[in-house]
């Protein structure tokens, strides 16, 4: 019998489609996160003590877990990043890791294009000032994203789909990413490929989408800031350390820029933090990936990975 954690707190809401997989295989005791919350360090390595699988979410798969995890074969990221999990320690123990790498792609691009607008529009500030009972209009001047240029960081699976729907609204796009492969794509959507430094120089949308790394952490910092429009509008939604945060509301409140979407943050919660005072700073609770259809997609690829991995007999 194989055992098997799973930790994300959305799993649970297609748990029959990984039902539907795994019932033709072998006998297995699945082990479930009941707390509706991250796990921490502690409770991820007393769960992964005596498992030979994990499908994991954002918890902590680190240097103390994965070597008080004897029997751990197979991690399956449910999703695309890899940056709760060592990968230096997984090599040296010979566990298998793979990743739902494309499945929450349109969910997360869709979010990062809907931010766009929500932050362009004010639609934020406004829809509350409604439910407050204020009706006004004459201090709201938004702007259109027809016509203006979108500056896609990172043209991975997300970062391709954010490029295709912000083209279909009339944009021009601009990108930056050493390390692609996908060459097509860049005569597909009709893409400049420039340095970083044009991309933040002449961008009026700013979106984010690349892995969290050393090369990565604070690329949007004070100095990247101050070359940017003060028309500029930033949109994160890949990892919330990507941008220095005090630079960040530095940047809001002094106007350098015209404001900032997120769907992360640094630390999750976000709790009190000062940026969330500001009217031009939105942020939502790391839901890129949760809709409906992507969920359903990441439980099935992360659960067909961890079978494939684990080598599960068929009954």
């Amino acid at each position: 019998m194989k055992k098997i954690l799973i930790t994300p707190r959305s799993f649970s809401k297609a748990r029959h489609v990984a039902d539907n997989i795994l019932a033709n295989y072998e006998q297995i005791e699945i082990v479930e996160n009941t707390t509706g919350k991250t796990l921490s360090e502690e409770n991820m390595a007393k769960l992964c003590s005596d498992i030979d699988g994990v499908i994991v979410g954002i918890d902590p798969m680190s240097v103390k877990v994965l070597k008080g995890a004897k029997r751990l074969k197979a991690i399956s990221k449910y999703g695309a990043g890899l940056d709760n999990i060592d990968l230096d320690m997984t090599k040296k123990l010979n566990i298998e890791v793979d990743r739902a790498a494309n499945a929450n792609a349109l969910s997360v691009a869709e979010l990062a294009v809907g931010l766009m607008f929500t932050i362009a529009r004010d639609i934020v500030p406004t829809a509350i000032n409604v439910k407050r009972g204020i009706w006004e209009r004459a201090k709201v001047a938004g702007c259109e994203l027809r016509g203006k240029t979108a500056g896609i960081v990172g043209l991975g699976a997300i970062g391709k789909e954010v490029a295709k729907m912000v083209k279909g609204i009339g944009m021009d796009v601009i990108a930056f990413d050493p390390y692609l492969k996908d060459k097509d794509v860049i005569r597909t959507y009709d893409i400049s490929m420039v340095e970083l430094d044009e991309l933040f120089k002449t961008a009026d949308f700013i979106s984010l989408h690349c892995p969290l790394t050393d090369e990565t952490r604070h690329i949007i910092d004070e100095d990247t800031l101050s070359i940017m429009k003060t028309t500029a509008y930033l949109i994160n939604t890949s990892r919330g350390e990507l941008v220095d945060e005090e630079a960040l509301y530095k940047a809001l409140i002094g106007k350098t820029i015209a404001g900032a979407a997120q769907d992360v943050f640094s630390k999750e919660p976000a709790g009190k933090h000062k940026l969330l005072d500001l009217p031009n700073f939105v942020l939502t609770p790391h839901t890129g990936a949760y809709t409906r259809e992507s969920t359903e997609r990441m439980v099935e690829q992360a659960t067909q990975n961890l079978v494939r991995m684990l080598e599960l007999r068929k009954r």
